[in-house]
């Protein structure tokens, strides 16, 4: 049996191997953007034709977001090497941090 990455890291993108999806989704059409930089416009990206977008499902949980790959897709960006991930799902994890009396997610 092949070993399979569990976890993925893309720049400020993190990628975690679920077993399956939580209740309560609410599934985001259109364009898979990730993540999408401020300042340098760059952006974590699944990038498919529109006759492909079938093998993807992105889903939005309120404070996660889940990937669901039903083939290989590909994860890009302009300053990082490009992700292949296997079908399965996958909860985009985000970074935070404090800020003052709030807690944040890390904007690139």
């Amino acid at each position: 049996m092949e070993a399979r990455c569990v976890t993925y890291r893309q720049g400020d993108v993190i990628l975690i191997l679920v077993d399956k999806l939580p209740k309560g989704l609410k599934e985001i059409s259109g364009p898979i953007i990730l993540a999408h930089g401020e300042v340098t416009g760059h952006a974590h990206v699944i990038t498919l034709p529109d006759t492909e977008r079938h093998k993807v499902r992105y889903w939005d949980g309120g404070a996660e977001r889940y990937i669901q790959a039903l083939e290989r897709v590909t994860v890009t960006h302009e300053e990082h090497a490009p992700i292949v991930l296997e079908p399965g799902i996958y909860k985009q994890g985000f970074q935070c941090e404090d800020y003052g009396d709030e807690v944040r997610r890390v904007a690139d």
